[in-house]
């Protein structure tokens, strides 16, 4: 094997380690948008739940009170 035929052969090696490393982080990047997109979702509905939870409670009536149909 010569020097050429050696280098070309490390050179198409690196090509292809480049290529899966390429498809790795293409997909590694599709599932952190993926993720983001939950989290930001997720961090919404929490707000929305948190205000629903703070208006219930100031809107809660006093027990001693007698229910309407009595």
């Amino acid at each position: 094997m010569t020097d050429q035929q050696f280098l070309a052969d490390r050179i198409e090696a690196l090509e292809v380690r480049l290529t899966y490393q390429d498809e790795a982080i293409e997909t590694l990047n599709q599932t952190v948008t993926t993720q983001w997109k939950q989290i930001d979702a997720l961090t919404r509905q929490i707000a929305a739940l948190s205000e629903r939870l703070e208006q219930a409670e100031t809107t809660v009536a006093p027990s001693n009170e007698r229910p309407p149909h009595y």
